[in-house]
Protein backbone atom coordinates (compact mmCIF):
# COMPACT_ATOMS: atom_id res chain seq x y z
CA UNK A 1 0.00 0.00 0.00
CA UNK A 2 1.39 3.55 -0.54
CA UNK A 3 2.00 5.68 1.91
CA UNK A 4 -0.53 8.51 2.71
CA UNK A 5 1.97 10.87 3.20
CA UNK A 6 3.35 10.14 -0.32
CA UNK A 7 0.18 10.22 -2.11
CA UNK A 8 -1.06 13.28 -0.34
CA UNK A 9 2.39 15.19 -1.13
CA UNK A 10 4.54 14.27 -4.25
CA UNK A 11 1.72 14.06 -6.66
CA UNK A 12 -0.26 17.64 -5.41
CA UNK A 13 2.84 19.21 -5.57
CA UNK A 14 3.42 18.05 -8.98
CA UNK A 15 0.58 18.93 -10.32
CA UNK A 16 0.42 22.49 -8.69
CA UNK A 17 3.91 23.09 -10.04
CA UNK A 18 3.28 21.50 -13.47
CA UNK A 19 0.15 24.52 -13.59
CA UNK A 20 2.37 26.90 -12.03
CA UNK A 21 4.95 26.44 -14.88
CA UNK A 22 2.47 26.92 -17.23
CA UNK A 23 1.41 30.02 -15.86
CA UNK A 24 4.27 31.56 -15.86
CA UNK A 25 4.90 30.85 -19.46
CA UNK A 26 1.37 32.28 -19.92
CA UNK A 27 3.16 35.41 -18.33
CA UNK A 28 6.02 35.43 -20.13
CA UNK A 29 3.85 35.58 -23.24
CA UNK A 30 1.80 38.07 -22.17
CA UNK A 31 4.65 40.61 -20.63
CA UNK A 32 6.11 40.27 -24.50
CA UNK A 33 3.16 40.69 -26.45
CA UNK A 34 2.17 43.77 -24.37
CA UNK A 35 5.93 45.17 -24.42
CA UNK A 36 5.63 45.06 -20.67
CA UNK A 37 8.81 44.65 -18.56
CA UNK A 38 8.93 41.62 -17.55
CA UNK A 39 10.18 42.09 -14.36
CA UNK A 40 7.12 44.16 -13.33
CA UNK A 41 5.56 41.11 -13.45
CA UNK A 42 8.13 39.42 -11.31
CA UNK A 43 8.65 42.04 -8.70
CA UNK A 44 4.60 42.66 -8.58
CA UNK A 45 2.99 41.85 -4.94
CA UNK A 46 -0.93 42.54 -3.79
CA UNK A 47 0.16 44.39 -0.70
CA UNK A 48 3.35 46.29 0.12
CA UNK A 49 4.43 43.63 2.72
CA UNK A 50 4.22 40.84 0.71
CA UNK A 51 6.91 39.28 -1.35
CA UNK A 52 6.94 39.32 -4.94
CA UNK A 53 5.81 37.34 -7.98
CA UNK A 54 9.49 35.87 -8.14
CA UNK A 55 9.82 35.07 -4.23
CA UNK A 56 6.58 33.49 -4.28
CA UNK A 57 7.37 31.19 -6.40
CA UNK A 58 10.93 30.33 -4.95
CA UNK A 59 9.12 29.49 -1.85
CA UNK A 60 6.55 27.34 -3.22
CA UNK A 61 9.41 25.43 -4.94
CA UNK A 62 11.08 25.24 -1.58
CA UNK A 63 8.20 24.27 0.26
CA UNK A 64 7.70 20.77 -2.51
CA UNK A 65 11.42 19.86 -1.98
CA UNK A 66 11.75 20.34 1.83
CA UNK A 67 8.33 18.63 2.51
CA UNK A 68 9.34 15.91 0.16
CA UNK A 69 12.49 15.53 1.41
CA UNK A 70 11.80 15.55 5.24
CA UNK A 71 9.32 12.73 4.74
CA UNK A 72 11.30 10.35 2.45
CA UNK A 73 14.20 10.83 4.40
CA UNK A 74 16.77 12.56 2.25
CA UNK A 75 18.92 15.49 2.00
CA UNK A 76 16.82 18.57 1.24
CA UNK A 77 18.15 20.29 -2.19
CA UNK A 78 19.66 23.02 -1.96
CA UNK A 79 19.72 25.40 -4.73
CA UNK A 80 21.39 28.42 -5.88
CA UNK A 81 17.94 30.89 -5.12
CA UNK A 82 19.62 33.53 -7.97
CA UNK A 83 16.22 33.32 -10.08
CA UNK A 84 15.61 36.63 -11.34
CA UNK A 85 13.81 36.36 -14.53
CA UNK A 86 10.88 33.71 -16.00
CA UNK A 87 13.63 31.58 -17.84
CA UNK A 88 14.78 30.99 -14.08
CA UNK A 89 11.80 30.13 -12.76
CA UNK A 90 11.23 27.62 -15.33
CA UNK A 91 14.37 25.99 -14.65
CA UNK A 92 13.58 26.01 -10.81
CA UNK A 93 10.51 24.55 -11.61
CA UNK A 94 12.53 21.79 -13.89
CA UNK A 95 14.92 21.11 -10.92
CA UNK A 96 11.91 21.01 -8.12
CA UNK A 97 10.20 18.67 -10.69
CA UNK A 98 13.01 16.67 -10.81
CA UNK A 99 13.71 15.90 -7.78
CA UNK A 100 9.97 15.35 -6.77
CA UNK A 101 10.13 12.46 -9.49
CA UNK A 102 13.33 11.30 -7.99
CA UNK A 103 11.88 10.15 -4.38
CA UNK A 104 9.22 7.00 -3.78
CA UNK A 105 6.26 6.16 -2.07
CA UNK A 106 8.47 3.70 -0.75
CA UNK A 107 10.78 6.17 1.20
CA UNK A 108 7.13 7.56 2.98
CA UNK A 109 6.22 4.29 4.36
CA UNK A 110 5.62 4.46 8.23
CA UNK A 111 7.07 8.53 8.74
CA UNK A 112 3.49 9.59 10.10
CA UNK A 113 5.42 9.46 13.33
CA UNK A 114 8.80 10.40 12.44
CA UNK A 115 10.17 13.38 14.41
CA UNK A 116 10.70 16.75 12.13
CA UNK A 117 12.72 19.39 13.34
CA UNK A 118 11.90 22.92 11.28
CA UNK A 119 15.51 25.66 12.51
CA UNK A 120 16.62 23.18 15.30
CA UNK A 121 18.45 25.01 17.80
CA UNK A 122 17.54 28.66 17.36
CA UNK A 123 14.37 30.52 18.54
CA UNK A 124 12.26 29.33 15.84
CA UNK A 125 12.48 26.00 16.15
CA UNK A 126 9.18 23.82 15.27
CA UNK A 127 8.87 20.24 15.90
CA UNK A 128 5.97 17.87 14.04
CA UNK A 129 5.36 14.49 13.70
CA UNK A 130 5.52 13.34 9.99
CA UNK A 131 1.99 13.67 9.47
CA UNK A 132 1.58 16.67 11.46
CA UNK A 133 3.97 18.32 9.63
CA UNK A 134 2.79 17.39 5.81
CA UNK A 135 -1.00 18.23 6.83
CA UNK A 136 -0.84 21.33 9.50
CA UNK A 137 2.14 23.13 7.83
CA UNK A 138 4.00 22.06 5.31
CA UNK A 139 0.46 21.89 2.74
CA UNK A 140 -0.79 25.01 4.01
CA UNK A 141 2.25 27.06 3.31
CA UNK A 142 2.73 25.61 -0.45
CA UNK A 143 -0.77 26.21 -1.12
CA UNK A 144 -0.32 29.49 0.13
CA UNK A 145 2.49 30.12 -1.95
CA UNK A 146 1.15 28.88 -5.28
CA UNK A 147 -2.64 30.79 -4.76
CA UNK A 148 -0.73 34.35 -3.91
CA UNK A 149 1.69 33.57 -7.35
CA UNK A 150 -1.77 33.18 -9.18
CA UNK A 151 -3.28 36.00 -7.64
CA UNK A 152 -0.52 38.53 -8.38
CA UNK A 153 -0.79 37.17 -12.17
CA UNK A 154 -4.48 37.00 -12.04
CA UNK A 155 -4.62 40.61 -10.53
CA UNK A 156 -2.05 42.09 -13.06
CA UNK A 157 -4.10 41.33 -15.94
CA UNK A 158 -2.95 37.77 -16.89
CA UNK A 159 -5.91 36.27 -18.37
CA UNK A 160 -6.07 32.86 -16.35
CA UNK A 161 -9.00 31.16 -14.22
CA UNK A 162 -9.32 27.87 -12.01
CA UNK A 163 -8.56 25.43 -14.57
CA UNK A 164 -5.40 27.35 -15.57
CA UNK A 165 -4.57 27.39 -11.53
CA UNK A 166 -5.19 23.45 -10.86
CA UNK A 167 -3.37 22.27 -13.92
CA UNK A 168 -4.02 18.27 -15.13
CA UNK A 169 -5.51 16.15 -12.64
Amino acid sequence: MTSPLYTHSVPVFKQMLTALKTILAQASEHAAARSIEPDALLQARLAPDMFPLLKQVQIAADFARGIAARLAGVEVPALSRQEKSFADLDALLVQTLAFLDSVNAAQFAGKEGADIVLRPGTPKEKKFTGQAYLVHYGLPQFFFHVTTAYAILRHNGLPIGKRDFMGAY
